[in-house]
């Protein structure tokens, strides 16, 4: 009998229970439930915070053990301390549940994952090497964002 490839195969993490019941709740049309979209981190409450970070580690452990066959395709483990990238990350994350309803939306999503990967690398730039192999400088251009002053409201 011949050993099936597929067999060792992780799947995708599972959304958290309470995540999972607030898009269910927000997605039906009689809902009442009218929250910030559960990808939206920065606008989330701290009930609904609380549980994305393990999750959104697990997606990126998931991602690179099974996509990351170059090091530029590797989300480096300090993701947390890129602000754009837990946005980012969380974007993907959700999207990949709709998309596999589809087959046609599974080719749409990893084209969206590759574009992903593009634009974390133009962030990270050369950084992004040091990140990944563990040694995570704080963002290089914090310097350059200090010297704007803060903005005032008219």
């Amino acid at each position: 009998m011949t050993k099936n490839p597929f067999a060792g195969y992780k799947p995708f993490p599972d959304q958290p229970p309470l995540i999972a019941d607030y898009i269910a709740k927000r997605s039906t049309a009689e809902s009442v439930v009218d929250g910030p979209a559960p990808w939206d981190i920065g606008a989330l409450p701290a009930e609904l915070l609380t549980p994305l970070p393990a999750w959104l580690d697990a997606v990126c452990r998931w991602l690179n053990q099974t996509y990351a066959w170059q090091p530029q395709r590797v989300i480096p483990p300090c993701w947390t301390e890129h602000e754009n990238l837990p946005y980012e990350i969380a974007a993907l994350a959700f999207s990949r549940s709709d998309a596999y309803a589809e087959a046609g939306s599974v080719v749409v999503w990893h084209e969206q994952y590759d574009r992903f990967l593009t634009r974390m690398n133009n962030v990270l730039g050369k950084a992004g090497d040091e990140c990944r192999v563990g040694r995570h400088d704080s963002c290089p251009a914090r310097f350059q964002l200090a010297a704007w002053s803060p903005s005032t409201s008219a």
